[in-house]
């Protein structure tokens, strides 16, 4: 990987990760990597903290794909993202540098709200009232309608992004090889008068879900990117793709999605 030698530490800017990244900065440089202040120059981008430092890394450097991402938690963290800590940083660098590591590819969703408004999210988007009222959402798949969702909201989830919220509301847990987005109800109403499907589903990379807020007073939505909250009033409609973009992280070859499902979760 002599190509990818500009690193950018995307961290809280809080003086004790501060002091142990220091050390972590000269160890890099010792191994021929240099430190960049500006994560337009990196070839490498290193989220410090868990899975959410991780997402805030991706969304606040643009979703870059000419770069690689990888995460160091600190001691008392785990993540799905991250195969690193504070305390193994070296062995990230000697894998790095004796190209120990395998490129992964993770699926990104692409959100247009109102036809206008356009973002990106590795994890999920989630529409959830914002009331003490239901939310009525006509859901349709490509040009057909399936199902008029009554209920708090609806959680459109990447692979990657299937262990987190999604699994909450007992989503499937998808492998992130597979090009595809899941669709997740938060507190439906099912009864006599309301139906809809009442369990998570799947939709293959070259469908399009189209979500319409019915206007009965719950048009200000709380629309939830990854881990970010956006209100964005009078919102009428919600289109979800899967973007033909995908975010590249680097892995140790012993260490597969599926194993830090695992020993995260069993």
């Amino acid at each position: 990987m002599t190509n990818r030698r500009n690193m950018f530490f995307y961290y809280k800017k809080e003086k004790e990760i501060e002091h142990k990244l220091q050390a972590l900065f000269s160890l890099a440089r010792q191994n021929g990597f240099s430190i960049v202040e500006d994560a337009k120059d990196a070839t490498i981008i290193i989220s410090v903290g868990g899975d959410g430092a991780f997402l805030q890394a991706v969304r606040k450097t643009g979703f870059r794909e000419d770069c690689l991402y990888t995460g160091i938690t600190q001691a008392e963290e785990s993540g799905l993202y991250c195969d690193f800590n504070m305390d193994n940083f070296d062995e990230m660098l000697h894998s790095m540098v004796h190209e120990e590591m395998e490129v992964r590819r993770f699926p990104v969703i692409n959100v247009l709200v109102n036809g206008e408004t356009s973002f990106e999210c590795l994890n999920e988007v989630s529409v959830r009232s914002t009331i003490i009222k239901s939310i009525v959402i006509d859901v349709h798949i490509d040009d057909m309608h399936f199902e008029t969702f009554r209920g708090d909201g609806l959680i459109i989830a990447t692979p990657t992004g299937s262990t987190g919220y999604n699994k909450s509301t007992n989503g499937a847990v998808i492998d992130p090889i597979i090009p595809c987005f899941q669709v997740s109800e938060l507190a439906s109403i099912n009864n006599n008068r309301y139906r809809t499907l009442g369990s998570s589903f799947v939709l293959s990379q070259d469908r399009q879900l189209s979500l319409k807020i019915i206007q009965d007073g719950n048009d200000y939505p709380i629309i939830g990117l990854d881990n970010e909250a956006y209100s964005i009033r009078n919102i009428q409609n919600i289109a979800v793709t899967l973007s033909n973009k995908v975010v590249k992280t680097v892995k140790l070859k012993n260490n597969s999605y599926w194993d830090r499902v695992k020993r995260t979760f069993l």
